[in-house]
Parts: structure tokens; sequence; C-alpha cells
């Protein structure tokens, strides 16, 4: 073997190396973006379900309106102080119940 042909291995280490990074970089990407949907979602559909104990549907709205998501549901319970809304950023749901029960 000549000292000619060892250095063509080290390049091509070098750029399988940079490929796979570059891969795993856009995968993470996505599923970091999902992630902080999923977080931003669940956060909205708390806030409008407590929201909307005192305010009803109306709050229940502005409330995910105001954290980048659509109020997609609302339901009042079986009591009056009982309530589950579902919300929605880009492609996630998030679902939350609220009462005011002691």
């Amino acid at each position: 073997m000549s000292t000619r042909d060892r250095g063509q291995a080290s390049v091509l280490l070098v750029i399988v190396a940079t490929v796979l990074s570059a891969s795993l970089s856009v995968a993470m990407a996505g599923f970091g973006g999902r992630l902080i949907d999923r977080t931003r979602a669940q956060t909205a559909a708390d806030a409008a379900a407590l929201a909307s104990l005192a305010g009803g549907s109306g709050a229940a709205q502005a409330l995910a309106q105001r954290h980048g998501a659509t109020l997609v549901e609302f339901t009042r319970g079986p009591g009056m102080g009982q309530v589950t809304v579902m919300v929605r950023i880009g492609d996630v749901t998030a679902t939350a119940a609220a009462t005011d029960a002691p």
C-alpha cells in the first residue's frame, strides 16, 4: 500500500462524518420543533381551561389565541364548574380539563 492511498481513507471519513452530522442536525431540529409545539399547545390548553371557568368559552377562545393556538373544542361537564378544552397549534392538539370544585 502506498502512502498516497492512505490519505483517501481520511478524506472519505471526513466526508461521511460531515454528512452524518448534518443529517442528525436536521432530524433533531424537526423533533425539537414538534416538542416545542406540543409544549406550547398544552400550555395554551391549560390556560384556556382555567380561564373558561370564570369567563366561559369566550375567555377560553381569547386565551388560546393569546398563546397562538386555535380553540377546537369546548365542553362543559356535568357540573357547572367543570370544563374541557382542546386547542391546536400547527398539527399538534392538546386537551385540558379544569374544575372549580374543592
